[in-house]
């Protein structure tokens, strides 16, 4: 499968918008996803972001379910 299929263009959202849009949806409606390194994410992330570094995206599709919205950062 290829990466674009977990990933729907849109356009890029506003901090305004990414928040609005967590607290109006349940964590079970949608992928977040924090792509950046590992030491990045330990100093601080969103609530319930789940770290896959972007060099690893590729091998890690598996964990992201294709059928939510994802918003990554």
């Amino acid at each position: 499968m290829n990466i674009l299929n977990y990933f729907k263009q849109v356009p890029t959202w506003s901090p305004e918008k990414v928040r609005r849009f967590l607290k109006e949806k349940s964590p079970e409606e949608y992928n977040l996803v924090d792509v950046r390194t590992p030491k990045e994410y330990e100093r601080g992330h969103l609530p319930g972001a789940r770290l896959i570094p972007v060099g690893e995206m590729a091998n890690r599709l598996f964990e992201i379910d294709p059928h939510k919205p994802t918003i990554a950062y």
